[in-house]
């Protein structure tokens, strides 16, 4: 048993140090630097919750902040529906569905700044000249407001997502006995009463672990706000994570932007957990 128990210490050691030197350290040091002036190099004083005042009173932050949760709550549902029913479609006898569950899960393996810079022409060069040549103007013009801005990014995100959310279902799906499925068949079940009935409690796991992923993911989004819009026009589709980093390198407030990132960092941390939290009750109750 000592030995078993030396050899997962000398295992687990290196990754513990790489959590820390990545993880721990950097947090500690960043929840420091957001009681003080600090600009990126050194500080001269602490100012106390100064930072945290000022961050409350910041309208791009607060902008920013609504943003961001709107984008969140239409991409968690929009992510799982649309996972979930492609892992419905793929999993089914027939030829071909092999290479679907290919062609869903591409886009997830495009990096977000390239992604971006497509749908940027897709939406200004694209849905331009469609909607020029079908007369449509709720085509034209994409990208150019608030509103245009944030489907745009509900569709990349979607687009990309969709595949990689479709996959953990999958998983779950294949793993629930055929015996149970033809027994329900026999007994007169709609297609509708097995999958709600049957399908979706054996596959709440991977409902929680979907929920959890498409969480985090939208909150902590950067590359394709910044590829796609820029938070532009005027900041009105600036994210939390584009807001945090343009306060610290654009505006220089190194020590703020330390104090928003702790703000983020507590916001996202506790969201997830209770979503977790209540899943996993919501499964038992299953």
């Amino acid at each position: 048993m000592k030995n078993k128990s030396l050899s997962f210490w000398l295992f687990l050691t290196p990754t513990l140090v790489a959590l820390a030197l990545v993880v721990f350290i950097p947090v500690i040091e960043g929840l420091f630097y957001s009681f003080t002036n600090w600009d990126g190099l050194t500080f001269t004083k602490v100012v106390g919750f100064q930072n945290y005042i000022t961050l409350f009173q910041d309208k791009a932050f607060l902008n920013a902040f609504w943003f961001t949760v709107g984008f969140v709550i239409v991409t968690v549902i929009m992510l799982n529906v649309i996972g979930l029913g492609l892992a419905l479609l793929v999993t089914q006898k027939f030829k071909g569905n092999n290479f679907l569950r290919t062609i869903f899960f591409m886009p997830n393996m495009i990096g977000g700044l390239i992604l971006g810079f497509i749908w940027q022409f897709i939406f200004t060069q694209g849905f331009q000249a469609l909607g020029n040549a079908l007369h449509m103007n709720w085509l034209q013009n994409w990208l150019t407001n608030e509103t245009t801005g944030f489907w745009g990014l509900v569709i990349v995100t979607v687009w990309q997502m969709s595949g990689y959310i479709m996959i953990i279902y999958i998983a779950y799906l294949q793993n629930i006995p055929n015996e149970i499925i033809e027994a329900a068949k026999i007994d007169g079940a709609s297609a509708w009463q097995r999958f709600t009935k049957i399908t979706f409690p054996m596959i709440a796991p991977a409902f929680t672990v979907c929920m959890f992923l498409t969480l985090s993911n939208g909150f902590k989004i950067y590359d394709q706000n910044l590829s796609l819009t820029n938070g532009g026009p005027y900041n009105s589709t600036q994210m939390l994570a584009m807001d945090i980093v343009n306060t610290a390198y654009n505006s220089g407030n190194f020590a703020l932007s330390e104090a928003k990132a702790i703000i983020f960092f507590i916001i996202v941390a506790a969201i997830s957990l209770l979503q977790v939290a209540y899943n996993r009750k919501r499964e038992e109750d299953l």
